[in-house]
């Protein structure tokens, strides 16, 4: 059985998805100002990476735990259920089935406290 990292398509294909969610948060007015002063490819290398290793790929993510990495940020849900329908919609936009953007937002979704630091 296939991993959902193979599904996808691997490394390009999550590549493709995280570049088109952050054109998508460039936009986007509640999320924007969050990633005001960062530094977007380090964030896309580790958003890759992160995502990769959480789809059953390649254990490359080497970054803090998501609890470090999002403290003191006060994120909320309607935060998380934005980043959500980003990723979805970012997913969509490679063809990607309804199937697997639902496994990969399950997954996602397995952190959610860790992010929001609850």
């Amino acid at each position: 059985m296939s991993t959902l990292y193979d599904k996808l398509g691997g490394q390009p294909a999550i590549e493709q998805i995280v570049d088109e969610l952050h054109k998508r948060i460039a936009t986007d007015s509640l999320l924007n100002p969050i990633f005001a002063g960062t530094d977007m490819v380090k964030q896309r290398n580790h958003l890759v990476a992160f995502l990769s290793q959480i789809f059953e790929g390649p254990k490359q993510y080497a970054g803090r735990p998501m609890d470090k990495t999002h403290a003191g940020m006060n994120l909320q849900q309607q935060h998380f259920d934005e980043i959500a329908k980003l990723l979805s919609e970012s997913m969509a936009v490679r063809g990607e089935s309804p199937e697997d953007t639902q496994a990969a937002l399950e997954r996602v979704s397995n952190f959610k406290d860790a992010i929001l630091n609850k």
